[in-house]
């Protein structure tokens, strides 16, 4: 095996970057190339069709079996026009990733040959199995029906030849059965209540929309030593290695210049993203060493959470042509940073304006302060739920790491925002507060022009941080779907503007103004929200004993973490608003707890047979060299010489000799714990027993390995060290 290491290390060290085949044209040329986008629409649809379809699009309106049938048709030969030769339903079951079943166009013609078909049957709903995905027990193996359902609000895209349908996926009694669905539940109900509230202030505003400008974090490794490490195939993330002397503390690599090979993976993925309408935008080197970000301009919610999936899908396909292996593991390396995803979260008017930035006149910021105020309030009564969303398996190993926010949800709203509300607080009038733009900043440099500083500086240890004109949501993982962070906030506010809306409307039918009513229940709101407001180092652990003080949810255990999900408050929260049925919610839970227990379970399998089968033989065989040793000394000296020349091989023998006792021993008691744990029934107990009992022997069991990999001769080992993972330039 370590011939095998020292080859691909080599291989990895000596590979040059690939060039990649450059466009022709400006990106601007072939942006949304492989999208049926409107543009693609006004070429292949008759007139009446494109007409009838960007209204029902833009206005969030159902079609007709007529005018799909008319939409399949062009959008048929539009993809027949650039290479497709296959349609498939492109749906989120609960795996975070996608799913799908491809068909060919071709049909019978009646004459022994075949035909290239696709009707609006065909484009509408397809018949995928729901009971083969994860479904918490809403469908039996033996109740297999299930619908896929297009929507038309995500346009349709080719990917690898195939006619791509962004679909919901529900069960056949009618239970959503992945993201997208609650997701659009969840967009429909904030758009309903943030247009209510807004009309105090606009009553020509019509819709209000969710937007979301993701930041996709991710590890690089080079395909050779990502194959040499079984433990990166099968579970995404390393189970053991010894730090580098050299990782991320020289802080040399964050927003360093881009190694070439990695520049041309960035390059090629960039153009196949524009080419998939995907706006990538930024690019750069993250904390960690081979660590990478890349981030787009914000879109509306649900079009972005789609365009992050498929950017998944691209990166893997692109990382493979150069030679690369994506890793998506929130830790995937112990010791330096791990990966996120940032959800940038806002809403905006149909008229254009962001609810979320100050405006020109006091009744903008009056709005702007509505909105900021019922956004806290949703938060501090959801920070369990809120915490849920964003918590898995993975996600646990990276919060609270001191790189990532902590597992307590808490908002950072900035000095000046958080001044002005004390103020509104403290000072019981109708009179509207000023609130300043930018500043300007002069450095004092003839060479340098005046910079403009933002109301709010930002906090890197917030989960949930305001960052001038929108919310951050740092919490959530880079492996994860985002649409599981968004259903539980724009769900959370939703609720909170319909109760604000209907205060406000029972003050003022009892003959307060308007502005009054508003300023009266903002206070009320801003008081009840205190605990929720924190813009300290949420890193610290006086922090922790603060937030628990404040009656923040403080939890840690992923598997207890998810009942918030089933609280009082949630069930209300998602019944009241259309997002989830209690059902449903009991069905998701049951699948969380089901993944959590088999991600742990995978992982304990994984580590039990690299501990036995690859570290245990190597070590046995070095101390056997040592023993060799010290008997070839004990012949050729004296004994009191002997003794002081084999000195340091006996110290090194028994240090061995301990560890791999030590790993024997937590080995065998981890599989009887997973035992134990397997024979529970109830899966969320399971979940738990799998957290308190087996997962603890990972960091012991890995202990003992690290220490070995110090001790063993370097040609020796059978693994990729972090030193080999983490430096391929």
């Amino acid at each position: 095996m370590s011939q095998l290491r020292f080859k691909v290390v080599e291989e990895a060290f000596n590979r040059k970057a690939i060039e990649v085949k450059m466009p022709q044209e400006n990106p601007s040329k072939y942006y949304a190339k492989f999208v049926f986008n409107k543009a693609k629409m006004y070429q292949y649809l008759p007139s009446k069709t494109y007409k009838d379809l960007v209204d029902a699009i833009d206005n969030k309106r159902s079609i007709n079996r007529e005018l799909a049938d008319s939409v399949a048709a062009g959008m048929k030969q539009w993809a027949i026009d650039n290479g497709a030769r296959h349609y498939t339903h492109w749906f989120h079951p609960l795996t975070d990733g996608t799913a799908e079943k491809h068909d060919s166009f071709i049909e019978h013609d009646g004459k022994g040959g075949v035909l290239e078909e696709f009707s609006g049957k065909l484009l509408v709903q397809q018949e995928p199995d729901a009971s083969s995905f994860p479904n918490g027990g809403i469908r039996n193996t033996f109740e297999a029906r299930g619908y896929s359902a297009w929507d038309i609000s995500s346009p349709v895209f080719i990917m690898d030849n195939t006619l791509c349908i962004p679909t919901i996926f529900i069960s056949y009694t009618g239970e959503s059965l992945d993201y997208k669905t609650p997701l659009l539940r969840a967009l429909n109900s904030v758009d309903k209540a943030a247009t209510a509230v807004a009309k105090f202030f606009d009553p020509e505003v019509r819709h209000v929309n969710s937007f979301l400008g993701w930041e996709q974090e991710y590890f690089l490794v080079d395909e050779s030593l990502y194959s040499a490490r079984p433990d990166l195939v099968l579970t995404g993330r390393t189970l053991m290695g010894h730090e580098s002397a050299k990782n991320q503390q020289l802080e040399d690599h964050y927003f360093g210049a881009i190694p070439s090979r990695v520049e041309s993976f960035m390059l090629d993925l960039e153009i196949e993203c524009h080419k998939h309408g995907i706006p990538a935008k930024t690019r750069h080197n993250e904390v960690a060493p081979n660590q990478f970000e890349l981030a787009p301009i914000f879109e509306e919610t649900n079009l972005a959470n789609d365009h992050n999936l498929l950017l998944m899908s691209l990166m893997n396909e692109v990382a493979r042509r150069h030679n690369f292996r994506v890793l998506l593991h929130e830790k995937p390396f112990a010791g330096v940073n791990g990966s996120g995803k940032h959800n940038n979260w806002s809403l905006g008017t149909d008229k254009g304006v962001l609810l979320f930035a100050p405006g020109k006149t006091p009744m903008d910021n009056l709005q702007f302060i509505t909105f900021i105020v019922n956004v806290m309030a949703a938060v501090h009564r959801h920070n369990g739920l809120l915490k849920a969303s964003i918590a898995s398996a993975t996600n646990a190993h990276r919060l609270g790491a001191n790189e990532a926010p902590p597992a307590i949800i808490s908002m950072f709203m900035g000095s000046q925002l958080s001044e002005m509300l004390n103020r509104m607080l403290n000072e019981d009038t109708d009179e509207l507060i000023a609130i300043s733009g930018k500043e300007r900043m002069k450095l004092n440099l003839s060479q340098i022009p005046e910079i403009l500083v933002d109301n709010t500086d930002r906090n890197r240890t917030s989960p949930f941080a305001f960052t001038g004109n929108r919310f951050e949501f740092r919490a959530v993982g880079s492996s994860a779907n985002c649409a599981s962070a968004m259903i539980a906030l724009n769900a959370a506010v939703a609720e909170q503007l319909f109760d604000f809306k209907e205060k406000i409307d029972a003050r003022i039918s009892k003959g307060e103004t308007l502005i009054h009513a508003l300023l009266q229940e903002l206070r009320v709101l801003i008081q009840l929200s205190k605990p929720i407001h924190f813009d300290g180092n949420g890193y610290s652990d006086e922090w922790k004993v603060e937030a628990a003080k404040r009656g923040l949810d403080c939890e840690v255990c992923p598997p207890k973490i998810f009942d918030s999900y089933l609280s009082d408050s949630s069930i209300k929260m998602f019944t009241s608003t259309g997002v989830f049925s209690e059902r449903e919610l009991i069905a998701r839970n049951e699948v969380k707890w089901e993944t959590y227990t088999k991600k742990v379970q995978i992982e304990a399998r994984v580590l039990g047979d690299l501990a036995l089968n690859h570290v245990l033989p190597v070590a046995t065989r070095y101390q056997s060299i040592l023993l060799d040793n010290i008997f070839k000394i004990k012949s050729l000296f004296d004994e009191n010489k002997s003794k002081e020349l084999a000195s340091n091989d006996m110290e090194l023998i028994e240090s061995i000799s301990y560890h791999i006792s030590r790993i024997r021993k937590d080995v065998n008691e981890m599989v009887e714990a997973r035992k134990n744990a397997n024979s529970i029934s109830d899966e969320k107990e399971k979940a738990i027993a799998y957290h308190d009992n087996v997962l603890p022997y990972f960091d012991k069991i890995r202990y003992s390995i690290d220490k070995l990999e110090l001790m063993v001769d370097n040609e020796m080992w059978p693994l990729p060290k972090y030193r080999e993972l983490l430096f391929i330039r």
